[in-house]
């Protein structure tokens, strides 16, 4: 009874938050599992040069664990027993959970997760972009740092000596594994492949591939003149869970959990859906009627006071000129790979269980970045700053955290990220990450914290743009302002506390109010994002 009541409260909560950020909803039960032999890869890197050897590991451990011991008590730290790292990545996934509110969407695991761990409520990414933001969330470093705007740069470009998460862990002496994807793939060209991948984070790597890939002459696409990894695209797929890529990449963790369970483990598992195609089993698809669906509301003047350069250039044109059925088809199908992936979610915390690591594991749970399905009259997918593509799920369980079963309102980074898993480890972060710990928040998550949160995007020149134009946007309780090119290609200023939709732009004609708030705000933003258009390399085809 606690547990549902438990439950009860973080979906009410999230459905409150919904409300501010037109979340769209949909359904999921239980899945099943896979069958293609996957390619696994181990690499020891605990040899390169400035990673600590074993026994100074230990060593280090040891010191900072008890260290840590004497500053609080609710920290998950033991020389012995220390705390396992499930970290679940998710694909293009919008807060369209009913943690987070959505009222379509039937998602019991994550749901489970959410009511058993802190559900952050405003949790934002640092650039709305695949490549981008799990470089900037594996490095705790903002893009401006990494200079990674687009889908081609590598981090270690700008960096190459960088610690990411992974290898801070490894450091520690935990065993670092990836399954699926956690950095950049080119999806679903680069599925079992190690994609856009970075060797020194990872002990091991395993890269399924499922029958999605074998099927994809069969996938639908409502914009023919796209390949499939950008268009609205769909399959109701036959067979089993286990038979998907998605599946496979479950199944893979799951053994990986039992044969690493004797040592301590940062485990971390990529999901590829819901990114486009929207590929998952047929029986994902019938949680879903059509007639149960609709489109976001927008004021049909919305776009009148919304800069040229807040529009995605890969969809300037409103829900791709395509009819209404055919997008609540592309709507029916990206809430399906939502419950897929939900499905798949359930299986590794019941693995967990089974397992007895579940009192001994922190488990985060996060999506690279936001998801639009229409919204301002005909938004589709990501590169946006509006509220639907920088704000993201996150949520964290770590075991004998007392905000457990609690959501948070807090305005929160993926930056924080890096901070708050070392933290909770008990080891040795890299000096200057740009995020801060999340562990006050774990410990209460309705704490005074006076957050904000940066997001950024790079739009190359076009038709409507005639050179690249830099945005940025920062999100505190109360505001979203936004800037394009420092104002000189449009500025943004919404206010969530009567305005969470984000329609009315106060930053056209400001009144006193307005003035103030962006002259607060505007020095804030620009101390984390410049604004500057990179002098480094990008490839304006891979913004």
């Amino acid at each position: 009874m606690k547990s549902e009541l438990k439950l009860c409260g973080v979906v009410l909560v999230g459905f409150l938050a919904a409300l501010a950020a037109n979340a769209h909803v949909m359904a999921t039960d239980d899945g099943i599992l896979a069958v293609q032999q996957p390619a696994i890869t181990t690499r020891p890197y605990l040899t390169r040069p400035y990673l600590l050897k074993q026994a100074e590991m230990r060593t280090l451990v040891a010191e900072q664990s008890l260290a840590a011991a004497g500053q609080s008590g609710q920290k998950l730290i033991a020389t012995k027993n220390r705390p396992n790292v499930l970290f679940i990545a998710v694909d293009d996934l919008a807060c369209s959970l009913g943690c987070y509110g959505d009222l379509i969407a039937r998602t019991p695991n994550i749901d489970r997760l959410a009511a058993s761990g802190v559900c952050f409520q405003r949790a934002y990414n640092q650039l709305p972009l695949c490549n981008p933001t799990r470089a900037s969330i594996m490095t705790g470093l903002r893009p401006d740092q990494i200079k990674v705007y687009d889908l081609d740069r590598h981090f270690r470009d700008e960096l190459p000596e960088v610690v990411t998460l992974p290898q801070a862990f490894q450091q520690a002496g935990y065993f670092a594994g990836r399954v699926g994807k956690i950095y950049h793939y080119n999806v679903p060209a680069s599925i079992g492949t190690d994609g856009f991948d970075d060797p020194p984070s990872w002990m091991q790597t395993i890269n399924p591939i499922g029958r999605d890939k074998e099927e994809e002459s069969l996938i639908y696409n409502a914009e023919p003149h796209r390949k499939i990894s950008g268009a609205l695209s769909w399959l109701a797929a036959g067979g089993t869970d286990e038979e998907q890529t998605d599946g496979m990449i479950a199944t893979e963790a799951i053994r990986l959990m039992e044969s690493k369970r004797q040592e301590p483990f940062f485990l971390a598992v990529g999901f590829f859906r819901p990114h486009t195609p929207y590929v998952a089993p047929r029986q994902y698809f019938e949680l879903y009627p059509l007639e149960n669906l609709r489109l976001p509301f927008a004021p049909m003047d919305d776009r009148a006071d919304i800069p040229t350069a807040a529009f995605a250039h890969n969809c300037p044109v409103p829900n791709y000129s395509l009819p209404k059925s055919t997008l609540l088809q592309a709507t029916q199908a990206y809430y399906a790979c939502v419950s897929f992936i939900d499905a798949q979610v359930g299986r590794l915390l019941n693995a967990l269980d089974r397992l007895k690591l579940t009192e001994n594991t922190i488990v985060v749970f996060w999506s690279d970045h936001g998801y639009h399905l229409g919204e301002h009259n005909g938004i589709w997918q990501k590169r946006t700053l509006f509220e639907q593509g920088a704000r993201a799920p996150l949520i964290v369980r770590a075991p004998g955290q007392s905000g457990n079963g609690t959501s948070s309102p807090r305005v929160v980074e993926f930056v924080d990220l890096y901070p708050t898993l070392t933290g909770l480890a008990g080891i040795q972060a890299p000096r200057g990450l740009a995020g801060r710990s999340l562990e006050k928040l774990l410990q209460d998550p309705i704490a005074p914290w006076d957050g904000l949160a940066i997001t950024q995007i790079l739009r190359p020149a076009d038709k409507r743009l005639a050179k690249p134009v830099m945005g940025c946007s920062i999100r505190t309780e109360r505001w979203r302002y936004t800037e394009w090119a420092k104002g000189k290609a449009g500025k943004e200023l919404y206010d969530h506390q009567t305005d969470p939709m984000e329609f009315n732009n106060l930053a056209v004609e400001p009144d006193e109010q307005a003035v103030r708030v962006m002259q607060r705000l505007q020095p804030l933003l620009r101390k984390h994002a410049s604004g500057e258009v990179p002098r480094t390399p990008f490839n304006p085809a891979r913004l």
